[in-house]
């Protein structure tokens, strides 16, 4: 419980009360985070799909479904994903870098990052409800839950933390790696599971599409400590975001 605390307490604006702010519940928070994520995914698409079950049309469906996630994170991975952006396209030693996403201004490179994120996320999301509400539905809970599994990844061991304090500080290196795989090899199983109500193709097409996401994680979780030494909390609003939007993309292809 402490954990599962700890995920919707830090990722989400569900009431849940953190009692403990530790590495232990750290850890046991991030391994719930794709729990957290699979929240915010049903009710982003429940709300969409009755959108579109309401005759709104399925942009319209699109641009609410992607409204739901950003309410109910207080747009924090948005932000995020802005800030790192401003600091990778900074040019500038790690440390002004981490100085300017700290700052409460956007930049020009996170405006350009933030519209064209969520330009592809609507796009992708009207393509999905264009097949069905139920395929729209089904893709947001795996972007949502995939996204949310990106953060597992960039709190396991061997990830450090890019400043001493902070929500980086607190979870990075704190998921084993044999904890994360597992908790991978759960998600993947649930998206074929997920996958199979609809045909064996779009069992394995949610497969693919979870590890397009989780490849793409991969590579800018790898980029973002090369770069400013670590994670922040910065990094991981923009290692959620990147998944999500992967993963509604990778579900059009094809």
């Amino acid at each position: 419980m402490d954990g599962l605390r700890f995920a919707f307490g830090t990722l989400t604006v569900f009431p849940a009360r953190i009692t403990r702010w530790d590495r232990d519940a750290a850890r046991a928070g991030m391994l719930c985070a794709p729990v957290a994520g699979l929240a915010v995914g049903v009710c982003a698409a429940t709300l969409g799909s009755a959108f579109l079950l309401l005759g709104s049309g399925p942009l319209l469906a699109a641009v609410v479904t992607t409204a739901v996630p950003a309410a109910l994170t207080r747009g924090l991975h948005l932000d995020g994903l802005a800030d790192t952006a401003d600091g990778l396209g900074s040019a500038k030693p790690a440390e002004d870098a981490l100085r300017i996403m700290k700052q409460s201004d956007i930049g020009p490179f996170g405006v350009i990052t933030l519209a064209l994120v969520l330009l592809a996320q609507v796009a992708a999301l009207f393509e999905l409800y264009g097949e069905g509400w139920a395929q729209g539905a089904a893709g947001t809970v795996l972007a949502a839950v995939v996204a949310r599994l990106a953060l597992t990844h960039a709190s396991r061991h061997g990830v450090p933390a890019a400043r001493p304090e902070g929500l980086g500080a607190i979870v990075a290196a704190t998921v084993p790696v044999r904890s994360a795989t597992l908790t991978t090899a759960l998600v993947l199983v649930l998206c074929a599971a997920t996958g199979l109500l609809f045909s064996s193709y779009d069992a394995v097409h949610q497969v693919l599409a979870a590890g397009a996401a989780m490849g793409a994680a991969a590579l800018l979780l790898r980029r973002c400590v090369r770069r400013f030494g670590g994670v922040t909390g910065d990094v991981f609003g923009a290692l959620e975001e990147t998944a999500a939007t992967v993963a509604l993309v990778a579900l059009t292809l094809g």
